[in-house]
C-alpha cells in the first residue's frame, strides 16, 4: 500500500484510550490532602517543564532522521508524547475543581469526616487503621482509603466507638470504630 494512504501515527495500531482513572461523583468536588494536591502540582509541573520537552527533541530529532515510518524513536516519542498529554489534561482538569482540606485542623473531633485515620475492627477481627483521602491519593494496601470508597461511606459521620455496617458481596459486615484521629498525611 501507497504510503500516501497510512496515518503517520498509526504505528503499531493500538487505540489512544484513556487508561481508567478514578471518576469523582457527578457535581462533587475533588477534595484532598494538602500532601496529595502537592503530589499533583509536582507532577504536573515535571511533565510540563522537563519530560515533554525532552520527548519533543527526541521526536523532532528523529523527524530530522529521515524515513519516520520505521523509525523508532520517532514512532515510540510520539506514542510518548500522546501519554503525556493526555496526563497534562487529566491533571488539569482534577486541579480545576480541587478542594484542599488539612486533616489538622480537624482537631480533637471523634466524628469521621475527610482526612480521618480511623482505627476499627471488622467483625471482631484485629484492628486495621485506614486514612480517609481524595479519590488521586487512594491506596489500600498503604491504609488510605477514598473518601467515595463504600468502607469511607459506611465511616463518615460515625464516632469513636459507634458501630457501623458495610454491605459487601460477601455479606454485611460489622464495624466497630475502635479511634478517630486526625494526623497530618505525608
Amino acid at each position: 500500500m501507497n504510503k500516501a494512504f497510512l496515518r503517520e501515527d498509526a504505528d503499531d495500531g493500538e487505540e489512544d484510550v484513556a487508561p481508567l482513572e478514578p471518576r469523582l461523583p457527578t457535581g462533587s468536588r475533588n477534595y484532598i490532602t494538602p500532601a496529595g494536591h502537592a503530589r499533583l502540582l509536582a507532577e504536573q509541573d515535571y511533565l510540563i517543564r522537563e519530560e515533554r520537552p525532552r520527548v519533543v527533541e527526541v521526536v523532532a530529532w528523529a523527524a530530522s532522521n529521515g524515513d519516520r515510518s520505521e523509525n523508532g524513536d520517532y514512532i515510540y516519542g510520539k506514542k510518548r508524547l500522546r501519554e503525556i498529554d493526555r496526563r497534562i489534561r487529566f491533571l488539569n482538569k482534577r486541579l480545576e475543581n480541587v478542594q484542599v482540606v488539612d486533616p489538622m485542623l480537624q482537631g480533637d473531633n471523634e466524628q469521621i469526616f475527610f482526612g480521618a485515620t480511623v482505627t476499627l475492627s471488622f467483625d471482631g477481627e484485629p484492628e486495621q487503621t485506614f486514612a480517609i483521602v481524595g479519590i488521586d491519593e487512594a491506596d489500600a494496601s498503604g491504609g488510605r482509603i477514598s473518601w467515595v470508597s463504600p468502607l469511607a461511606r459506611a465511616l463518615l459521620k460515625a464516632r469513636e466507638g459507634d458501630a457501623c455496617r458495610l454491605r459487601t458481596p460477601a455479606g454485611i459486615r460489622e464495624i466497630e470504630i475502635l479511634k478517630v484521629r486526625y494526623l497530618p498525611l505525608a
